[in-house]
C-alpha cells in the first residue's frame, strides 16, 4: 500500500514536466500515490498527457468553498482544539489560505492512511505540507528546485521553517546541494541529491543535417534564461556572414521585449520565437538541431537555474549544448566533452562557441554523442525515482532506521 501522497501547486503543468515524469515513472513501477493539486493548470498549451494521471488529480477547491468545508469539518468535531486554534490565532494573515488547505488535504490523507507527503518546490504547496505535519500526524518532504531556493520569496512560513520542518529534502545537482547544506548546517543529514529524470526512449537523435545549421532554445522568456544574450549573438553571427536559424521557445513576460530586439537589429529572417510548444513538438525541434544553446545568467533578484530540463532533453537527442556556469548546469555540460560553457552575459563568447560548432566538421556531433551517453548515466528516470522513492516512502524510511 502507498503510505505518501503528492502535494503541488500545480499539476500537470506544461512548465514542470518533470514533476509529471516522476510521477508517470513511479506508476509504472507500480507506486499510485494519491496527487493533490492546488491550482488546475488551465490555459496552458495542450500536452499529450496520459489521462490515467490526470484523472488521479484531486483539486482543490477555490476559497469560499474550501473555507465552508473547513468549518464543517470543525463543526462536526474533525479538528482538534490546536488547528482551531491556530486557524483563530493566524485569521486572515498573508498565506492564511496555506492552513485551511492543510486541513483539507490532512482530513483526506487520514482517512486513506497516508503517514507522509512530498511536495515539489520550497513554495506554496510545501508551506500548505508544513501546516499539514503541524495538524496532523503526517510528515512531509520537498524538492528544492532553483529560485525557491536561490531567491526565495519572503513569507512568515520561509525556507529556514521548512527546513526545520522536513524530513527530507531533495534537491536537483550538487551545487544546490551545497549550497543548502552550507546554509543550513544543522539540517544537512535530511538534505539529498537526485537529478530529475528522463526517459530517454522518446527522443530522435539529431542527424546535423539542417541547411542552414539550426539554433534551438527553449524556456520561459524571462530574465535569468539570458535569451536577449543569445539574440545579440546572432546578430554578430550575422555580421561575420554567418548563415543559421535560430528557434527560441516559449512563452513569458519578455515575449515582446525579445520581438522588439530581434526587429531592432534587423534579424527576422533568422532569429523566432514561435512561442510555448507540446513536448512532441520540442522533441522534433531537438532532432532537428545544429546545436542547442541556454546562454543562463543571474538575474537582477538572485534568481537563476540549477538543473534545466532542457538541457536534459537536448543530450537526449545527442545535441552538443552551449550554456553557462550557472548553478548545477556544469554538472551537465562539460566543457570541451559535451559543449561549450561560456562566461554568463558574455555575449562575444557566446556567438564564439557556436561559431564554432558551425565551422569544426564532426565536432557537434562528437560533443552531441558524449551528451547523450552522459545523459544515460545520469539521468535515468528509472534510478533516479527509486533513490527518492528510497527518501520519501515511510516504510522505506522506517525499515533504514530500526
Amino acid at each position: 500500500m502507498t503510505k505518501f501522497a503528492y502535494l503541488f501547486e500545480r499539476f500537470p503543468s506544461f512548465g514542470q514536466t518533470f514533476c509529471y515524469r516522476e510521477v508517470t515513472e513511479l506508476a509504472r513501477q507500480g507506486v499510485n500515490s494519491p496527487i493533490f493539486a492546488i491550482r488546475n493548470p488551465k490555459g496552458e498549451p495542450p500536452q499529450n498527457w496520459d489521462q490515467r494521471i490526470v484523472e488521479r488529480v484531486h483539486y482543490l477547491p477555490g476559497e469560499e468553498q474550501l473555507l465552508r468545508e473547513v468549518r464543517q469539518a470543525s463543526k462536526k468535531g474533525k479538528l482538534t482544539e490546536e488547528v482551531i486554534g491556530a486557524l483563530d490565532e493566524w485569521g486572515r494573515r498573508t498565506d492564511f489560505l496555506r492552513l485551511y488547505q492543510a486541513v483539507y488535504v490532512g482530513l483526506r490523507l487520514q482517512e486513506i492512511g497516508i503517514r507522509h507527503v512530498h511536495a515539489h518546490f520550497a513554495g506554496m504547496a510545501a508551506r500548505t505540507a508544513f501546516w499539514i505535519g503541524k495538524f496532523f500526524p503526517i510528515t512531509f518532504s520537498f524538492t528544492a528546485h532553483a529560485n525557491d531556493i536561490f531567491a526565495p520569496r519572503d513569507f512568515e512560513i520561509g525556507l529556514d521553517k521548512l527546513v526545520d520542518a522536513t524530513r527530507v529534502i531533495i534537491t536537483e545537482t550538487d551545487y544546490a546541494e551545497k549550497f543548502l547544506r552550507e546554509r543550513f548546517p544543522g539540517r544537512g543529514d535530511r538534505i539529498h541529491r537526485i537529478y530529475n529524470g528522463l526517459d530517454l526512449a522518446p527522443f530522435a537523435r539529431a542527424d546535423f543535417s539542417s541547411t542552414p545549421p539550426l539554433i534551438v532554445a527553449v524556456g520561459r522568456l524571462i530574465a535569468k534564461k539570458g535569451f536577449a544574450d543569445l539574440i545579440r549573438a546572432c546578430r554578430l553571427l550575422m555580421e561575420r556572414r554567418k548563415s543559421f536559424r535560430c528557434e527560441i521557445i516559449g512563452e513569458g513576460p519578455l515575449e515582446e521585449d525579445l520581438h522588439q530586439q530581434i526587429a531592432q537589429l534587423g534579424l527576422q529572417g533568422c532569429v523566432e520565437l514561435p512561442g510555448a510548444k507540446p513536448q512532441h513538438e520540442i522533441r522534433e525541434y531537438l532532432a532537428a538541431a545544429s546545436a542547442f544553446v541556454l546562454p543562463s545568467v543571474v538575474d537582477p533578484d538572485g534568481g537563476m537555474d540549477n538543473l534545466p530540463t532542457v538541457i536534459m532533453e537536448a543530450m537526449a537527442a545527442g545535441l552538443p549544448v552551449i550554456s553557462t556556469a550557472v548553478g548545477g548546469i556544469p554538472e551537465m555540460v562539460i566543457q570541451s566533452e559535451t559543449g561549450f560553457l561560456v562566461p554568463p552575459g558574455d555575449v562575444a563568447a557566446l556567438a564564439g562557441a557556436i561559431e564554432r560548432l558551425f565551422n569544426e566538421i564532426g565536432l557537434p556531433r562528437r560533443l552531441g554523442e558524449r551528451g547523450f551517453q552522459r545523459a544515460k548515466e545520469l539521468f535515468s528516470i528509472e534510478k533516479n525515482v527509486r533513490s527518492l522513492l528510497a527518501l520519501i516512502d515511510p516504510d522505506n524510511h522506517e525499515a533504514q532506521n530500526s
